[in-house]
């Protein structure tokens, strides 16, 4: 048996052997292609890292400017946080200094004054979400909202308030300071 010749096409439709010379520089026009393929898609590779390596530094740069924004935005919220508050109370300041600049102010009058300008504290207060709690006698007792300095005996169901001792304070549904109150014992 012989090798097999490698055969190629010739104008007549007939096929003539190829010389190993012809295999040869087949292969290696080939192999040149293949390689070429590769630095192309190398290349092409490379070019899309870079282009990724550089959207990822412009998302991760924007990420710290927002985050120190951010940071800035809640800092001025903290400093001027009690701006709008503080210039609610400025009008009480004012009354309660006007009151004290009278000299003969009779009781009436120090009456008087001292009624409105708890209305203006009041109104100051609720303008800024300050709300009073102030349980009637009678209302279960709520430990969120109330503190029990003491408990006595008496005629009106367990765990409710007797009394009110001072008034509690919520800022925006936040127990500011809770209620002082007294409550049923047991029975």
């Amino acid at each position: 048996m012989s090798a097999p010749q490698d055969l190629h096409s010739t104008e007549a439709g007939q096929t003539a052997p190829i010389s190993p010379e012809e295999a040869q520089a087949a292969a290696a026009a080939g192999q040149a292609d293949a390689a070429a393929a590769q630095v192309n898609e190398i290349e092409s590779l490379k070019a899309q890292n870079a282009e990724l390596a550089e959207q990822f530094l412009r998302a991760k740069a924007e990420v710290e400017n927002i985050r120190r924004r951010s940071e800035d935005e809640v800092a001025k919220s903290r400093k001027f946080a009690v701006e709008g508050f503080a210039e609610s109370l400025l009008p009480v300041l004012d009354s309660l200094e006007a009151g004290l600049s009278i000299q003969e102010a009779t009781v009436q009058q120090i009456r008087e004054g001292s009624e409105a300008t708890l209305k203006q504290l009041q109104s100051a207060l609720a303008r800024n979400k300050v709300i009073a709690i102030a349980p009637a006698a009678g209302e279960k007792f709520d430990p969120h909202h109330h503190q029990a300095i003491s408990v006595v005996p008496a005629e009106q169901e367990a765990n409710t308030v007797v009394a009110v001792l001072q008034k509690g304070y919520l800022i925006a549904e936040r127990v500011l300071r809770p209620a002082l109150v007294t409550v049923t014992a047991p029975k």
